[in-house]
C-alpha cells in the first residue's frame, strides 16, 4: 500500500503520532498529546481525528492561553524533548493564543500551535468570527500569531500539509530556533481527504545534535580564560536544557571561577555548591552583582543576557571586561560584542574543561565571604519575624523548606519573580520553574499543571501574587479533572505590588496599582480597600482552600496541602510595602523628563545619574 486517503487533521494527527526525538542515544515520543478548546473551525476537523486517534492524547482546557501555558511548562520541564500541540476554534480562540505563542517564542521553548480559520473556498465568507480586510481576502486573524512564532503557515490545499509538518517539526526540534510554531488550519480544508503517502506516516526520529565548538575559537576562548584575573561565569538557561550541569560544575571546580545564575539557569548548580554566588543583575545577590562589577572575563553559557541579567548593560563595569559567549544560537552567541563560541553546552564545557587555569586565593576567599554572607541574608530575610502580618520573603522561606529536594516553585511575575531569584535555596535542577523571559502574568497556576504533567513524582508549589492569581486561575478545574495535584499559595497584598513599589521609585507614588474601590470624593481609585475572598474561589473551582495569617498556620496548611488528595490553595494574607532590598544594581525604567511633581523630578536626575553607567550598545 503506497498511499492512505485521510483527511488533513486524520493525516496531521497520525503524522504526530509517528515523531520521535533522540539526545544521546535516548529516543522518546515527541509528541505527549494535544490541549485543547473545541469550537466552530476545529471541531469537525482535528476534533474528529482526535476522537479516533485514542491513543493520542487529548487535554481539555478552560482557556487557551492558559493550554499555551501549561504546554510551555511541560516542554520546559522536560528539556525540550517532550511537547504539546495546541487546537483552538477560529476567532477569540485563536488570539487567546497570541500570548502563549509569545511566551514559548521568548524563551524558546517548542509549542505546536493548530488554530482554525476561515474558510479557505472563500464563496461562504464572511463567516463567523472572520476578520474582514478590503486590501486582501487571504488574512484572517491568525496572522497575529506571524510575529511571535518561530514558524508560520496556512494550510490552503490537502497536499501542503507534508512540507509544512516537516518545517514545523524541524524548527520545533531546533535547540536555536525553536520556539511556538504555528499552523493554521481552514476549517473546510481540515475535512478534506488526500491521498498521503505512506511513507509519510512512518517512524520519523529528529536527533539532538551536540555541536561542537570550532577548534580556533576555542582555542581564543582557551586564551582569554588563561589572560583573566577576574573571571566570571553566567549560566543561562540554555545549561538545563543542554543537560550540562554537571560538567559545569566540573568545569568551575577545575578553574575555581564563580558561577551566577539568571532565571532560567537557576538550579545549574545546587544553591550550596562552594562556587555558586547565586542570582545575577538587577534580582541578583550582593556577591554575584559585586563579581559582576569586577569580572574582566565574563563567560555566559546558554544566556540571552537580558536587561534584568546586565542591569540594563550596567552591571559589568569593569572597562577592560570582554566576553566568551558560549550558545547553540548566533544569535545570542554573538551579543556585547563578545567571541562567539557556537556549540552545545555541554560539548564546549566538556572542552573547556582541559585548561589548564586556576583562579587566585584572594579571588577564591572573596568566593567565600561573599557566600556565606549570602547564607546568612537569606536566614535574616526568611526568618519569622513578631509582627501582625506576614512579609514575603517569610512565605518564601516558609514555603522552600516544605518543598525540600523533591518540590519544584513556579512563578512568573510580579514581585516575587524577584524575591525567589535571590531567596529560593534550590536543591535540583528541576526544582525551579519562573517564566521571566515574558513575564507573563497569568502563567503561573497553567504551568503548575504542565509541570506536573511532566514530573507526576514532584511536589508543585505555584507561588503567585493576587494580581495574576485573578488573571487566570481558570485551570485549577483542569488540574482537578486530571488529577495533577497542585499546591497553590496564593499572596494577597490587595494590589499590585512589583509594579507598585516600581512607580514609587519613579515618584508617581505607586498610583493605579492598590485594590481599591472608586472614590465618589475624588472620582480616583483611592477609596475603601477591596476585599477579594480568593479562598472561597479556589473552593468554588473544585480545590481544597486554606487560609494562613502566620507562619505557624502557613506551616500547618502546607503540611495538610502535601497530604491532600487534590489541589490545594493556601490565601496568605502579606504586608507588599516590606520588600527584599536589591543589592547593587540597576534597572533602566525611563521616568518623565518633565513633571509638576518634585517626586517624580527627583527620580529623573537620579535616573540620568544611573543611565551615565550605560556601556554596550551591542
Amino acid at each position: 500500500m503506497t498511499d492512505q486517503r485521510l483527511t488533513v487533521a486524520q493525516a496531521l494527527i497520525q503524522f504526530l503520532k509517528r515523531q520521535y526525538v533522540s539526545l544521546d542515544g535516548q529516543e522518546q515520543p515527541l509528541f505527549a498529546g494535544c490541549w485543547g478548546i473545541f469550537g466552530h473551525g476545529n471541531l469537525a476537523g482535528v476534533g474528529q481525528a482526535l476522537q479516533e486517534n485514542k491513543d493520542f492524547p487529548y487535554y481539555l482546557a478552560r482557556n487557551e492561553q492558559a493550554m499555551v501555558h501549561a504546554a510551555v511548562a511541560y516542554a520546559k520541564m522536560k528539556d525540550r524533548l517532550s511537547i504539546f500541540a495546541c487546537t483552538s476554534s477560529i476567532g477569540p480562540g485563536a488570539t487567546n493564543m497570541v500570548t502563549g505563542a509569545a511566551t514559548a517564542t521568548v524563551n524558546r521553548i517548542p509549542v505546536l500551535l493548530l488554530p482554525g480559520d476561515i474558510f479557505a473556498r472563500r464563496n461562504v465568507a464572511p463567516v463567523l468570527q472572520q476578520l474582514e480586510s478590503e486590501h486582501s481576502q487571504d488574512v484572517s486573524v491568525n496572522d497575529c500569531l506571524k510575529p511571535v512564532s518561530r514558524y508560520w503557515d496556512r494550510i490552503n490545499r490537502p497536499d501542503q500539509l507534508p512540507s509544512a509538518l516537516m518545517e514545523a517539526v524541524r524548527v520545533l526540534t531546533s535547540p536555536a530556533d525553536t520556539g511556538a510554531v504555528t499552523l493554521a488550519l481552514p476549517q473546510d480544508v481540515q475535512a478534506e481527504a488526500c491521498d498521503y503517502p505512506a511513507r509519510l506516516f512512518d517512524k520519523r526520529i529528529w536527533h539532538i545534535q551536540r555541536p561542537p565548538a570550532d577548534p580556533a575559537m576555542l582555542k581564543t576562548a582557551m586564551d582569554w580564560i588563561g589572560a583573566s584575573s577576574r573571571p566570571l561565569i553566567v549560566a543561562g538557561g540554555g545549561v538545563h536544557y543542554s543537560r550540562a550541569n554537571e560538567v559545569l560544575g566540573q568545569f568551575a571546580e577545575k578553574t575555581g571561577i564563580a558561577v551566577t545564575v539568571t532565571q532560567a539557569g537557576k538550579g545549574a548548580l545546587p544553591y550550596d555548591h562552594p562556587l555558586n554566588l547565586g542570582a545575577l543583575g538587577v534580582t541578583g545577590t550582593r556577591g554575584a552583582n559585586r563579581f559582576a562589577a569586577q569580572a574582566d572575563l565574563v563567560i555566559a553559557v546558554g544566556t540571552r543576557l537580558s536587561d534584568f541579567t546586565t542591569a540594563s548593560k550596567t552591571a559589568f563595569s569593569n572597562p577592560d571586561v570582554r566576553f566568551i559567549n558560549l550558545n547553540v544560537a548566533s544569535l545570542d552567541a554573538f551579543k556585547h560584542a563578545g567571541l562567539p563560541l557556537l556549540a552545545d553546552a555541554r560539548s564546549a564545557l566538556e572542552e573547556l574543561c582541559q585548561i589548564d587555569f586556576k583562579t587566585d586565593g584572594g579571588y577564591s576567599r572573596q568566593v567565600e565571604e561573599e557566600k556565606a554572607f549570602w547564607e546568612q541574608e537569606v536566614d535574616r530575610l526568611t526568618a519569622p519575624r513578631q509582627e501582625p502580618t506576614l512579609r514575603q520573603s517569610e512565605v518564601i522561606g516558609a514555603v522552600n523548606r516544605a518543598a525540600g529536594e523533591n518540590g519544584t516553585v513556579v512563578c512568573a511575575a510580579g514581585s516575587l519573580p524577584g524575591d525567589l531569584h535571590k531567596l529560593w535555596r534550590t536543591q535540583h535542577r528541576k526544582g525551579y520553574h519562573l517564566e521571566y523571559g515574558y513575564s507573563c502574568m497569568g502563567y503561573e497556576v497553567a504551568g503548575g499543571l504542565g509541570i506536573k504533567m511532566a514530573a507526576p513524582e514532584r511536589d508543585v508549589f505555584v507561588m503567585v501574587g493576587d494580581g495574576s492569581y485573578l488573571m487566570m486561575s481558570s485551570e485549577i478545574v483542569t488540574s482537578v479533572q486530571e488529577g495533577r495535584k497542585l499546591i497553590i499559595v496564593v499572596l494577597d497584598n490587595r494590589g499590585f505590588a512589583s509594579i507598585g513599589g516600581l512607580s514609587k521609585s519613579l515618584g508617581s507614588g505607586g498610583f493605579g496599582t492598590d485594590y481599591r474601590r472608586r472614590s465618589q470624593h475624588s472620582g480616583q481609585l483611592d477609596g475603601p480597600a477591596l476585599d477579594v475572598d480568593f479562598a472561597a474561589n479556589a473552593e468554588s473551582l473544585g480545590a481544597v482552600a486554606l487560609r494562613a495569617e502566620s507562619i505557624a498556620d502557613l506551616e500547618r496548611a502546607l503540611r495538610g496541602a502535601k497530604q491532600a488528595d487534590r489541589t490545594t490553595a493556601i490565601v496568605v494574607p502579606v504586608d507588599k510595602e516590606k520588600g527584599v532590598p536589591g543589592y547593587e544594581t540597576w534597572w533602566d525604567v525611563p521616568v518623565s523628563e518633565v513633571s509638576e511633581a518634585e517626586e517624580v523630578r527627583k527620580a529623573r536626575r537620579e535616573y540620568e545619574e544611573q543611565r551615565r553607567k550605560e556601556r554596550f550598545l551591542l
